[in-house]
């Protein structure tokens, strides 16, 4: 019956009891398929875990300099491991470690919150920190923002190039 129309037999429902079938273009029904996937994945988003490295013994200056990325990264939606890097005997004090974190934590309030506590792995104090959901929304309002004045901006220009059009149109009309 399929092959009289030209189409092709497809199971749907392989488990199902008895087997789903259906008769389709198949070469439609896989393009079909790629193109919802294609869409799915344009509207996802890729969630990165960037990394801010720092020093026990880091500068006021320099300290704020790192919070000041941190708190970039975080505004794009981004999620952010912060990792202390003792040397040497430096690792004897992790309390200096912790205190630092303590610190970018405090300084960061109210934008990020800490998804993973510090934990000490060798010479490395680590700690991640996550955007709040109300900044990453936010960030979501300013990109409609920006859409929709560049969407205005275009049309602006389409209807000067289409009033320039009406103006030659005319002008060759009276010649």
């Amino acid at each position: 019956m399929a092959k009289k129309q030209g189409l092709d037999l497809v199971e749907v429902a392989v488990t199902a009891s008895p087997p789903v079938c259906r008769i389709l273009d198949y070469g439609k029904y896989r393009y079909a398929q790629e193109r919802k996937e294609r869409e799915q994945r344009k509207s996802q988003k890729v969630i990165d875990i960037r990394e801010m490295r720092l020093r026990p013994k880091i500068g006021d200056h320099d300290f704020d300099a790192k919070i000041r990325v941190v708190h970039k990264l975080l505004e794009e939606g981004d999620k952010v491991k912060i990792v202390v890097m003792f040397r040497g005997r430096e690792v004897t004090h992790p309390d200096l470690g912790v205190r630092l974190l303590q610190r970018a934590v405090d300084s960061l309030k109210g934008v990020a919150g800490i998804e993973k506590q510090p934990v000490l792995d060798g010479k490395r104090l680590t700690m991640v920190i996550t955007p709040l959901p109300a900044q990453s929304q936010k960030t979501e309002a300013k990109e409609k923002v920006e859409t929709k004045k560049k969407t205005a901006a275009k049309s602006e220009v389409k209807a000067a190039v289409e009033t320039k059009e009406k103006v030659k149109e005319t002008q060759d009309a009276k010649a």
